[in-house]
């Protein structure tokens, strides 16, 4: 992406606004948060992810499953199933 330049004012609370067609092309409507980062060069603002990250422990389970659980084995052949299907190798 090819870098562009503008300038802005910070207000007396602190804010800054960031230009239209830099909040277009980031796609950063109204209210979308931001990670402001500070770096030797100067400030870093970055789209903050919609959801907090999380660990496979705090997540297992959420879903439920229907019918028996499946073993090892029977997964690791769906998985191989649809790998064929999909790139038709066997």
């Amino acid at each position: 992406m090819a870098t562009s330049r503008s300038t802005t004012t910070v207000s007396t609370k602190g804010q800054v606004i960031l230009p239209s067609a830099l909040r277009a092309r980031r796609a950063w409507p109204p209210g979308t948060r931001l990670i402001v980062e500070e770096t030797s060069d100067g400030v870093l603002l970055r789209a903050a992810p919609s959801f907090d990250p999380s660990a496979v422990d705090d997540v297992f389970g959420c879903l439920r499953g229907e019918g028996r659980a499946l073993t090892i084995e029977e997964m690791d052949a769906a998985i191989a199933e649809e790998a064929a299907r999909q790139h038709g190798r066997d």
